[in-house]
């Protein structure tokens, strides 16, 4: 897979090369479809400027190819646009030569189309030549033109970011009053315009220089050979070097054009049928048309009730259970009854451990009232004075609570007791056959009154908190948790940048 730019990019395969980058297929892991993407190769602030003033051109046309949106990664940048599979118009001509004159027509006026919104912007594109008209792969249908490339672009009014005796463009395609050093404006592009036009008919990039020259010293020339009188009237206005006397508008040349359009002849079977296939290629492995070809990972069907599978090593014929000591052998004495009881419950051992279930001790006779000692801390019966064996709440209904008789007839290893005691205590067989207890003396009337209830301190028992300590755990679980900011690698580019917006803001209203 490619490197994922920004958290939402992933880069997969190089399309084209700029000025100031370089232009990759890429995943939009959000929207999840390919677009084009055009990443900043060059870090100065002079590229960094142009590169902000032509992700900021946003103009919805069917024929223009504007950036849609941009992203920052540590001291790259980058903005998308569609992705457009049919090469550009010198693909074309490189492909066919000259294109039928009907054919030309229905590709400058998509052209001019788009330039009048563009130009409704009030921006001006200074670069309009056939590597930056980028078509649809449409086939053998009706071609679909798009005007990309704003990287030169400016709108008008804005301060220059050249030199006073620099010109920007691409040689061959300036008009003249920009070598003079004239403001850029919208006849500017109409040249340009003019000259693509003679490109498509002729099939070689037309000498500017020359045609400006001849208009100079003989007026209009004469229509070549291959181009109708009509619409060379058109081109001819458009390649006027004195801006005054072109076409104002990029929609005064479009309405001009169709109407010299349906003065053309007819095509006929002999004309090449032009077609616009898919110049950008197939995906690289690991993509397919909806995006990258993620591996599933086979799930494994649970069936209820399966057993586990058999151990590597043969089982042993006692395996030890966990949490528990290895069985002995039991004490010559006669295990305790299996009749259970009211007056006392004991820990249960894990599930897992394979322990017999616990034993409980036969009922005592009522005798005076005991404190006994048991294995888990901090258990006691509420309304006893006493702590219970194992579990709250047992006790006798006389009153009293007897000793824990712990019920497991064979002897268990010691464990190590955890942080809070035993959480599973093993009960231990008893060293000396039960006792019965003496018979407790019988009262007349009421029994006499019992000793208010306490609970003993146990090491490693979490005691209850004071009412002021219960209201600050409140209070600090009340309190709203602070959320990070976005990380580094976001936030500087973006201060960067702004503030290179900033300085170069107050650079223009000092200028001025």
């Amino acid at each position: 897979m490619g490197e994922v730019f920004a958290g939402r990019y992933e880069l997969i395969d190089p399309i084209g090369r700029g000025g100031v980058g370089a232009v990759w297929r890429a995943w939009d892991q959000r929207r999840r479809r390919y677009v084009a993407a055009k990443v900043l190769q060059q870090s100065d602030a002079h590229t960094l400027l142009r590169f902000v003033r032509e992700q900021a051109v946003r103009i919805d046309h069917p024929h223009v190819l504007a950036p849609a949106s941009w992203a920052a990664d540590d001291d790259k940048v980058l903005f998308t646009m569609d992705l457009v599979h049919g090469g550009s118009l010198a693909h074309l001509v490189g492909d066919y030569g000259p294109l039928p004159p009907r054919l030309a027509c229905v590709l400058l006026d998509q052209l001019l189309s788009g330039l009048t919104a563009v130009h409704a912007e009030g921006i001006v594109h200074r670069d309009i030549k056939p590597a930056n008209i980028l078509l649809e792969s449409t086939g053998t249908g009706r071609p679909h033109v798009r005007l990309s490339d704003f990287g030169i672009s400016m709108r008008k009014g804005e301060p220059r970011l050249t030199d006073a005796n620099y010109v920007v463009g691409t040689p061959g395609y300036f008009a003249p009053e920009q070598m003079l050093g004239a403001e850029p404006d919208f006849p500017g592009d109409l040249f340009a315009v003019g000259l693509v036009a003679l490109h498509l008919l002729t099939g070689s990039r037309p000498d500017a220089q020359s045609l400006i020259e001849h208009f100079a010293q003989h007026g209009t020339p004469e229509a070549p050979e291959d181009i109708a009188e009509p619409l060379w009237q058109v081109l001819a206005n458009l390649l006027q070097p004195d801006p005054d006397l072109r076409f104002k508008t990029a929609a005064g040349a479009r309405k001009a054009l169709l109407a010299a359009a349906e003065l053309l002849p007819e095509a006929t079977i002999e004309d090449e049928l032009v077609e616009v296939f898919d110049h950008i290629g197939p995906l690289p492995s690991g993509f397919g048309p909806n995006g990258p070809l993620r591996p599933r990972q086979p799930k494994q069907p649970k069936q209820p009730g399966a057993a586990p599978p058999a151990p590597a090593s043969p089982p042993t014929s006692t395996p030890p259970p966990p949490m528990s000591a290895p069985p002995m052998s039991p004490p010559p004495m006669s295990p305790p009854p299996t009749s259970m009881s009211d007056t006392g419950s004991f820990p249960l051992a894990p599930p897992s451990s394979g322990l017999p279930a616990p034993q409980h001790p036969a009922a005592h006779a009522p005798g005076p009232e005991h404190t006994p000692s048991t294995g888990l801390p901090g258990a006691h019966t509420p309304g006893a004075h006493t702590p219970d064996a194992a579990t709250p709440g047992a006790h006798t209904p006389g009153g009293h609570t007897p000793d824990a008789q712990q019920a497991t007839p064979h002897q268990a290893a010691p464990q190590q007791p955890g942080p809070h005691g035993h959480p599973y205590a093993v009960p231990q067989p008893p060293t000396t056959p039960p006792t019965v207890p003496p018979a407790r003396p019988h009262f007349h009337g009421s029994p006499p009154a019992r000793p208010p209830a306490t609970r003993p301190y146990t090491p490693g028992h979490q005691q209850p908190l004071p009412p002021a300590g219960r209201a600050a755990v409140r209070r600090h679980r009340a309190l709203p948790q602070q959320r990070p900011g976005p990380p580094p690698k976001v936030a500087v580019p973006v201060i960067v940048v702004a503030l290179l917006c900033i300085a170069f803001g107050i650079w223009a209203l000092a200028a001025s």
